[in-house]
């Protein structure tokens, strides 16, 4: 498999080994230890932290309860230590109360349970992109057996299996059954992805569809307009929603972002507010020099062309449409 934990895969400025240098020397033992004063902060109500992060992964060291897969031990993690409560304290500082959280098949494989613990003991903060396996029989099953388990949304991606990577029974099931329960398939893609996923969106037109990080334009190589273009094409599905997030693996890779700006303003001109939602990618984000705050400063408060309403969709209501508005089964 692909080595690719992050936004960034391994060819690009930011390595694999440098981004676990710089993580441990940033946030060292301190990633490590629980703030006291976290566990009353999922409690917050939403007018103190109204916005939604459509995108965190989350881990623990605690691989007793939460084994990681096979291959992979704690010296990998990088940063060492993202728990829920680390989280959720790095959300509440800039007014984030509710967040979806993203299976993390590097570290944990198709083992969602880590995930669901957190969505267990704080059921109205967070929703969860899972992740089953489309190569075992009846993956459509396993889908609807996790959303009591608050699983509104399932991650594929083309690095696990790079050819042929959405054929198959197996792919085509989870496509039929995210139509039936509005679970929603999230693609973890790159720009070369864009054709092949469009085709599927055509093919199941009543699926909804989430694109991940700008389908990874501006990781690898400049931003490119032709790339974008494709981009906005997805756009005529109108169950097509993107994420607009993992700044810091863009571009310039510069925060403020500045440099972001056009390719923004394009993709909200093609999907609209309504089909569009910010998420950081922590803890990934919060690498110095980036920050969560200059993630989420960038929509709340430096883009003027948005309206305030604009900015509603952004950064709480399309995610809410998305991964919130389901009936959870009993």
């Amino acid at each position: 498999m692909r080595n690719a934990p992050n936004a960034h895969c391994p060819q690009s400025p930011l390595t694999r080994r440098s981004f676990v240098g710089n993580t441990t020397a940033a946030l060292g033992v301190s990633a490590l230890t629980m703030p006291s004063s976290v566990t009353s902060l999922a409690g917050m109500p939403h007018s103190n932290t109204p916005y939604l992060d459509a995108h965190s992964h989350i881990w623990t060291r605690d691989v007793k309860r939460f084994p990681l897969t096979k291959g992979t031990t704690v010296a990998d993690l990088a940063p060492p230590s993202f728990t829920t409560e680390e989280l959720l304290e790095t959300a509440h500082a800039e007014g984030v109360g509710r967040v979806v959280l993203i299976q993390h098949h590097t570290y944990h494989g198709f083992d969602n349970s880590y995930l669901i613990d957190a969505a267990h003991h704080h059921p109205e903060v967070f929703r969860i992109v899972g992740m089953v396996d489309d190569l075992k029989p009846r993956p459509d099953r396993a889908m609807r057996r996790l959303f009591k388990d608050r699983v509104t949304g399932f991650r594929i991606t083309s690095w696990i299996r790079r050819k042929e990577w959405l054929d198959g029974p197996g792919m085509a099931s989870m496509w039929k059954c995210a139509a039936d329960t509005r679970q929603a398939i999230c693609c973890l893609i790159d720009p070369e992805d864009l054709t092949s996923v469009d085709q599927m969106c055509s093919k199941y037109p009543e699926t909804p569809v989430v694109i991940d990080h700008f389908a990874r334009i501006g990781v690898e190589k400049p931003i490119q307009d032709n790339q974008i273009d494709q981009l906005c094409r997805l756009a005529e599905h109108d169950q097509v929603f993107l994420k607009v997030s993992a700044f810091y693996a863009l571009g310039a890779k510069k925060p403020p972002y500045f440099d972001l700006i056009p390719m923004i303003k394009k993709v909200f001109a093609a999907y609209g507010p309504e089909r569009l939602m910010w998420a950081s990618d922590s803890p990934y984000q919060i690498v110095p020099p980036h920050t969560y705050h200059d993630s989420i400063a960038l929509i709340r408060n430096r883009l003027d062309f948005l309206s305030d309403s604009d900015r509603e969709w952004l950064l709480h209501k399309t995610a809410e449409k998305v991964y919130f508005s389901q009936a959870i089964p009993g």
